[in-house]
């Protein structure tokens, strides 16, 4: 098993929950946690400061490239933050969880 954790940022919790709720609707992630972050961050040159919301999602390694395809059509950034690690160890029972959760892709 490869399982991992994805993180997203998004402009706004609304944005946010429409991802994290496709994402699950397609079984390309097992679960997700949500939550305001303030950022600083560099774009076009200048130093933005703003509110976000970071998403944790839960997942297998073999759904990432679907799982970025997805967050592309349905985020609103130019270039959002899509990222993924490698989950080391974990409680077993949890890690199982993931990979059932994420099996049989259904649209």
């Amino acid at each position: 098993m490869a399982e991992i954790l994805c993180y997203v940022t998004a402009k706004t919790k609304e944005e946010a929950e429409a991802i994290a709720e496709y994402l699950l609707e397609k079984r390309l992630i097992a679960g997700a946690n949500l939550f305001p972050v303030e950022s600083r961050y560099r774009w076009q040159g200048e130093i933005c400061r703003g509110t976000e919301y970071g998403i944790f999602m839960q997942s297998r390694q073999e759904c990432f490239p679907e799982i970025e395809k997805a967050v592309k059509q349905l985020h609103s950034y130019e270039i959002p933050c899509i990222l993924s690690f490698g989950i080391a160890e974990g409680n077993a029972d949890f890690l199982s969880w993931i990979h059932i959760n994420t099996q049989n892709k259904r649209g």
